[in-house]
């Protein structure tokens, strides 16, 4: 994931993509696969669901104050037992 900076409407939801197997960036192993992850937003911005398909992590996202900047991280842990975090932002504006 190259940009890490989006924009979205209060009354929004909308889908983020965390791509562990990004062809310009891979950080998992051809073998490896994620076992678990956990999603974290700050208050304001709510995550509705979160599901993951192939190494890539989807989140759902609403609600948030337009004007706001909201930070939204993404934590594996894979089969090979490695952890690691990405974060987004989210900026919240009238559209």
């Amino acid at each position: 994931m190259l940009n890490n900076q989006f924009v979205k409407d209060p009354d929004a939801v909308l889908d983020y993509v965390f791509d562990w197997r990004d062809a310009s960036t891979p950080w998992l192993a051809t073998s490896e696969t994620i076992v678990d992850h956990i999603i974290t937003a700050d208050t304001g911005l709510v995550v509705d669901s979160s599901t993951e398909n192939n190494g890539k992590v989807t989140v759902w996202l609403s609600e948030g104050t337009a004007g706001e900047t909201y930070k939204v991280g993404c934590r594996i842990t894979t089969s090979e037992g490695r952890v690691d975090e990405r974060t987004i932002w989210i900026r919240v504006t009238n559209r």
